[in-house]
């Protein structure tokens, strides 16, 4: 039976899909919310291992990010126990350490607070959707490890259509602040401004529950974000469509998500590696197969390609 928007967020916010899924575990959409994840393993490489930092080798231990916040189906979010970090980039971290011969430990914070813990040294590496640019380049480094593409997502039934720049005129957005899907809006509003377009209205949530809440009700005509946590939303709501896709680094350049660090501190090489132990022995694929992202695979890990330009 269809359910309403807002209370298949309810749902969006514990959901994750499992491997081995028992129906105790699974709501109607056929996904696991349990703690008990059965993920997908590899083995440690020794080559990628020694290219650790003795300080981290040593230790033990992989700190890892995830700017997931309240929740980000299926990137990032908690278990039905309320406590467990799942989703695809938790996956792809407890990969990455495991290859590294390593503990992962992840570390659930804000977006915003993700980058300054990998300022502080808090964290070893960020595993939350995080797109290259030109700009944080500057300040990180990043081993690749998928493609990023974003999306529009509006209510069910409308013509309203995004297919550049343009379309976005005189609508109401909502955003994640400071993601790359938020420079593209600011980018795309002085461009439609000096075209003497009208510019968007651009609105922020903290929670992906007053997001949904929002577009449900009216107040925003469309959410900008991540292709992968959309098309899920899309599919297990029923409520809304995708009415717009495009490359997270622009319409001239393929955007890339990234493993992150902070610039030289020694650690990029050995997630190249990792990341390219885990594409070779097929571990990587079962896990973008089990969150149903495999067409945003990459053949190999690259350290910091270009980006999404300081100006676009």
């Amino acid at each position: 039976m269809k359910r309403l928007l807002v209370l298949s967020l309810a749902v969006l916010t514990l959901a994750g899909c499992g491997a081995q899924a028992t129906a105790s575990s699974e709501s109607d959409t056929g996904v696991n919310t349990s703690a008990s994840q059965d993920r997908v393993t590899t083995t440690k490489n020794d080559a990628a291992a020694a290219l650790l930092p003795a300080k981290v080798r040593d230790r033990g231990t992989l700190v890892v990010g995830a700017g997931f916040g309240s929740g980000s189906v299926p990137l990032g979010f908690y278990a039905d126990d309320n406590k467990t970090p799942i989703g695809l980039e938790v996956d792809i971290a407890y990969l990455v350490a495991q290859s590294l011969g390593l503990k992962p430990e992840i570390e659930v914070t804000s977006w915003e607070n993700l980058f300054v813990g990998l300022d502080s040294a808090k964290y070893d590496v960020g595993f939350s959707n995080i797109t290259v640019t030109e700009k944080r380049k500057q300040k990180y480094d990043f081993a690749t490890y998928r493609k990023d593409d974003i999306a529009f997502e509006a209510k069910k039934g409308g013509t309203w259509r995004v297919s550049s720049g343009k379309d976005i005129a005189g609508k109401t957005i909502a955003v994640g602040s400071g993601t790359n899907q938020e420079k593209i809006l600011v980018d795309w509003n002085e461009a439609n401004i000096k075209a003497g377009l009208p510019a968007a209205t651009i609105k922020y949530f903290q929670k992906n529950t007053d997001t949904y809440l929002a577009l449900s009700s009216g107040r925003i005509d469309a959410y900008f974000g991540p292709n992968p946590s959309i098309a899920y939303h899309v599919k297990t709501s029923g409520e809304t469509e995708t009415i717009g896709k495009f490359s997270g680094a622009g319409p001239t350049l393929q955007g890339l998500i990234a493993a992150t660090t902070k610039k030289d501190d020694g650690l990029v090489k050995a997630y190249q590696a990792a990341l390219n132990a885990v594409i070779a022995d097929g571990s990587y694929a079962k896990v973008l197969a089990r969150w149903n992202v495999a067409s945003e695979a990459v053949a190999k890990s690259e350290i910091n390609p270009p980006g999404l330009p300081l100006t676009s």
